[in-house]
């Protein structure tokens, strides 16, 4: 198996893997830029916990961080998304090519993948055999299990 050692790649995904920080990017790719505590408005949750987010985005980088004053200001870096997209846009080329194969397939005789779809769902109902004719492994199976014995005397004085 091919392991890939691209931590860029590696960080993005982990990045993107949580719901709040999709949310900060949403709210950065609307706008082009905003401050920290713009970002945090919308957000039930602290100012901190905001922060650690951004620390994960801005380490990926997919977030790029300048201060002025005393307002940090947030805008998006779209390098980091572009490389997750073009490892995507292979898989979904290679699950395209697939798809289109199986299209190809179930298009060419339609009549018989019908009725071989209704075989598998609406299979024959096997005739019941008269008791005369009942298999003969029945009369040779095992007896049934033995029943328990009953309960001994306890140990109470």
């Amino acid at each position: 198996m091919v392991k890939y050692q691209d931590e860029t790649l590696d960080r993005t995904f982990a990045a993107l893997s949580d719901p709040t920080r999709r949310a900060l990017l949403a709210r950065l790719g609307a706008q082009e830029s905003l401050s920290v505590s713009e970002l945090a408005q919308p957000f039930a949750m602290s100012l901190p916990a905001i922060m650690k987010h951004l620390d994960v985005l801005t380490d990926a980088g997919l977030v790029a961080r300048e201060k002025t004053g005393r307002t940090v200001a947030c805008r998006l870096t779209a390098r980091p998304m572009e490389q997750a997209m073009n490892w995507l846009n292979r898989y979904a080329q290679f699950w395209s090519d697939n798809l289109d194969r199986l299209a190809a397939f179930v298009e060419e005789d339609p009549w018989q993948l019908n009725r071989q779809l209704n075989r598998q769902t609406n299979p024959q109902p096997t005739p019941a055999l008269p008791r005369d004719q009942a298999s003969p492994s029945r009369g040779a199976s095992a007896p049934g299990r033995k029943k328990s014995t009953p309960r001994g005397p306890s140990r109470k004085t």
